[in-house]
């Protein structure tokens, strides 16, 4: 997912103190002590909902992680986001590997999911599976998201034998940007809903314990969960789904310039780090900082 088009939902559980018994959640039975896929599946099966946000270091990873926040991705956005980059395509899975590495160190309960970057898949099923081993093997995610339609289906089958939890993603699929022709809404047209329906089904039998669904219309992305029975995430794909995912510089503010439509913002960081940063220095310049008490005594 990229920030350029990259809420949060009704949480499956509220924050708690590890597994006391007899602890209730807000929003659900007691939060585990690590957030699994039996555990998204279940929201799935009990009609709950989960949260999901992007993150790409482990301070931001420990505060989400704090907050309940039940599931976090490690995307390739971090090439917009973090690394300057104008699309998610130069982000390679050494990137990955240190990015989800560091959010890893930072959560105790969320499940952390990275997505396989672009060329880091497509050659063949093998190599999806050495790309995806490395990201759960080095960086110790929970599982891996992959890009595609039912032409990966063979992808899926090898990494979910090999061990691996695999997340597939389907709709506007940014890696494929240049050949959607830009980012542009799927799944509209005769036959389309269909054809999404039938492309989730195949990534399903195929070992994908959830689909995500991106830049889609509500009402196909409510057919497509309807026909699943693993749960679903969505980000710009109406209300629902099962999960609810947004880039985290989105949500709360910190990226400047035109927001997606289906972004909503909850904080405005962007003003907030402007305005302390200009006061401090303000202060520097001034000479109110360091004070007295920012000082050592000899």
């Amino acid at each position: 997912m990229s920030t350029q088009h990259p809420q949060a939902a009704d949480s499956a559980v509220a924050p708690a103190s590890a597994d006391t018994a007899d602890e209730t959640a807000v929003y659900g039975p007691p939060a585990p002590s690590r957030y699994r896929t039996v555990h998204l599946q279940r929201a799935k099966d009990e009609g709950r909902r989960f949260a999901m946000l992007t993150v790409y270091d482990a301070m931001t990873a420990a505060l989400f992680d704090a907050a309940g926040v039940e599931a976090l991705l490690v995307g390739d956005s971090v090439g917009n986001t973090v690394l300057g980059h104008s699309s998610t395509l130069p982000v390679t899975v050494e990137d990955m590997v240190t990015f989800s590495a560091a959010v890893v160190r930072g959560v105790q309960r969320a499940f952390v999911v990275a997505d396989l970057p672009f060329g880091s898949y497509e050659e063949s099923p093998e190599q999806a599976v050495r790309s995806a081993m490395r990201l759960v093997k080095e960086a110790g995610v929970h599982a891996v998201k992959m890009e595609g339609d039912e032409r990966f289906v063979p992808h899926v089958e090898a990494m979910t034998a090999a061990g691996i939890a695999v997340v597939a993603h389907i709709g506007f699929t940014p890696q494929s940007e240049h050949v959607l022709g830009g980012y542009r809404v799927q799944g509209r047209g005769d036959g389309a809903a269909d054809r999404m329906i039938a492309s989730a089904r195949a990534l399903e039998a195929a070992g994908a314990f959830c689909v995500l669904m991106e830049m889609v219309p509500a009402e196909v992305a409510r057919a497509v969960d309807e026909a699943l029975t693993v749960p679903t995430i969505g980000i710009g794909a109406g209300d629902s789904t099962t999960g609810q995912v947004l880039v985290w510089q989105d949500m709360l503010g910190l990226s400047d310039g035109r927001k997606p439509r289906f972004v909503k913002q909850y904080a405005d960081l962007h003003s907030v780090i402007t305005d302390a940063v200009a006061a401090y220095r303000r202060d520097v310049i001034t000479g109110a900082f360091p004070a007295p008490e920012h000082q050592f005594e000899s």
